[in-house]
């Protein structure tokens, strides 16, 4: 776990050099020691607008991110704080400043648009910061927001409408805040008090009329109302005098404006009450690592000329993860069957038991740390690396058998075969001697404990080992008769074939016994994924349904403002968003 005396200051993470976009190995290396779920707030705007403070002031300290006092912008690219959430416990507070958009030494917007859509692409929530009010300008300045079709995509394989349809969109995209920096006017319309937040939605919306110009208005408002649902705004007065804003890493609270003061404190207050946890399609709560896996996603599409893509970031992670998780459910499996099994066992079906109950805790290991296993490919990876194991543990047994009744046939006889050498039953009555003897040794070798399953085999295989030496004695035993002795020959016939019948019997149980339990192993497969399908599929339905209920919210909004064609275009997205929450889930099948 990182603690934040790994991260005393920020560092960058996505480096800005001559135009192009590089990842910070150092940063990586924080993220990967991070395992709580993390809340990651981003903020962009243009240059030499405030970002910083702001973002010092949520990680609870005077100097950080870089503020600098002069009209060049001093952060380039993103820069990374990871610091302890000062109200959440278990969870980590993920601070993103990014280079001031605008930035006259760039000379070209290109990095801007990216700068903006990683922003979006790696939080929970998005703060947009500007000076002054909301107006025009403002808007026109905030012109990458109807850039994001673009630059991002939702899916791998979009559809024709996909440009059209922000519904995709709404589902990863973080909340939106705005900051208004030294603002200057009266929070009122028509004369009457206003919240900033009812400032904002006013500013948002949209002005009648179908001109070019009509639709230049319209559009960056649109997308922010489509693509950020949930919305909040914050009103920032000048925290001093604008010789001394050069200073702010220095100037104590008391020379400080007291309303921007008390406007910070609400800020954060509100940043850290109301940020999500990042969370991807499916409910996957985003941690270090993670994130780590979406920054180079990302980072490798932008540098190969592609568009960074959602659903490639969340299958790339899955790759990973999945990889992993097929790992731990092995290492499970054999620490369990480590500490469970004794080998021999005394029967194949002591073993199998042993071999399924660790079988269903380490395919539960599988399912809790795996997500997005795309045709089940890694769950069928484990289930061949788990029924290779039970065979080697089978294998194993075997041995283990076969070596323990090998050793107690040698010691058990050990003297009876020194006894056969020196001829003691080479003389007359000496063959019924010997078979007494036999019985008393094969009824000891059978009292003995854990034999396990080779048991009557390598016992049979000891006895057939002796045949000529019982049957040299039998011949040369004066005593009996020809007859006597051609009796005792079919009599040794008939207990070998009588014992070859009953491995055969028992090679045929064992497998049967093995078909059975791959048939237990597969229907525990099942029956894990189908719980888990579900709750996945509960899970994307309350997406769908959340998204659904924000669009109806934002059609009634278009309705009430007499925009009736742009509420009809809404409408076909509300017509699919229906329409796959109304699919019905498949069978699950593992092939």
């Amino acid at each position: 776990m990182a603690s934040e005396s790994h991260m005393p200051a920020p560092v960058c993470l996505i480096e800005n050099t001559g135009g192009q976009l590089t990842v910070n190995q150092e940063a990586l290396k924080i993220l990967s020691a991070i395992k709580e779920p993390l809340v990651v707030v981003a903020i962009v705007g243009l240059y030499r607008t405030g970002k910083s403070y702001l973002m010092n002031k949520l990680a609870g300290k005077k100097k950080g991110f870089s503020l600098g006092s002069t009209v060049q912008s001093r952060t380039k690219g993103i820069w990374m704080w990871c610091v302890p959430h000062p109200q959440k416990q278990n969870l980590r507070l993920v601070l993103l400043d990014t280079e001031g958009l605008g930035d006259v030494e760039k000379g070209d917007n290109q990095n801007d648009s990216w700068i903006f859509a990683l922003a979006i692409l790696l939080s929970s929530t998005f703060v947009y910061n500007s000076m002054g009010t909301i107006n025009q300008q403002a808007m026109d300045q905030l012109h990458y927001v109807t850039e994001l079709t673009d630059r991002i995509r939702a899916t791998s394989s979009p559809v024709a409408n996909e440009l059209e349809d922000s519904a995709d969109f709404v589902s990863f995209f973080p909340d939106f805040v705005w900051t208004l920096r030294d603002f200057f006017l009266d929070l009122e319309a028509d004369g009457q008090p206003i919240s900033a937040d009812e400032y904002l939605q006013n500013s948002l919306k949209l002005r009648p009329g179908i001109s070019q110009k009509d639709t230049n208005f319209n559009l960056p408002r649109l997308c922010i109302r489509k693509f950020f649902p949930n919305k909040k705004c914050f009103i920032f007065d000048r925290p001093t005098h604008r010789k001394k804003l050069g200073q702010l890493e220095t100037l104590q609270d008391d020379e400080l404006d007291s309303e921007f003061l008390q406007q910070s404190t609400v800020f954060c207050s509100y940043i850290f009450n109301n940020s999500k946890i990042k969370t991807l399609q499916g409910g996957i709560k985003v941690n270090g690592p993670r994130l780590k896996s979406m920054v180079l996603t990302y980072v490798k599409a932008i540098q190969s000329g592609d568009l960074p893509c959602m659903e490639n970031a969340v299958l790339a992670l899955a790759q990973i993860e999945n990889t992993a998780a097929v790992q731990k459910a092995v290492a499970h499996y054999e620490q369990q069957m480590g500490q469970k099994v004794q080998l021999p066992t005394e029967t194949l079906q002591e073993l199998l038991d042993l071999h399924r109950a660790s079988e269903t805790e380490a395919i539960e290991v599988f399912m809790k740390n795996s997500f997005k296993d795309v045709d089940h490919l890694f769950q069928k990876e484990l289930a061949a690396h788990l029924e290779k194991r039970r065979d080697d543990f089978c294998k194993q047994n075997v041995k283990a058998s076969s070596d323990r009744c090998s050793a107690l046939l040698e010691d058990i006889f050990n003297p009876l075969e020194e006894n056969i050498k020196q001829g003691v039953y080479s003389k007359p009555g000496g063959y019924y001697l010997l078979m007494q003897k036999m019985q008393d040794l094969k009824k000891k070798y059978f009292q003995e404990p854990r034999k396990g399953i080779q048991s009557e085999e390598i016992l049979q295989t000891y006895l057939k080992s002796k045949e000529s030496v019982t049957n040299a004695i039998l011949q040369t035993d004066q005593t009996l008769t020809e007859k006597e002795k051609e009796i005792e020959v079919e009599r040794g016939k008939a207990e070998a074939a009588e014992a070859a019948a009953e491995m055969l019997e028992k090679m045929q149980t064992k497998n049967q016994q093995m078909m059975e339990e791959k048939e237990k192993s597969y229907q525990e497969h099942v029956r894990q994924l189908t719980e888990k399908i579900e709750m996945e599929r509960t899970q994307l339905m309350a997406e769908q349904e959340r998204v659904l209920a924000l669009k109806l919210q934002e059609q009634e909004e278009l309705l009430k403002e007499g925009f009736k064609r742009e509420s009809a275009q809404l409408q076909n997205e509300i017509k699919n968003l229906r329409n796959n929450i109304g699919k019905k889930r498949g069978r699950c099948v593992l092939s």
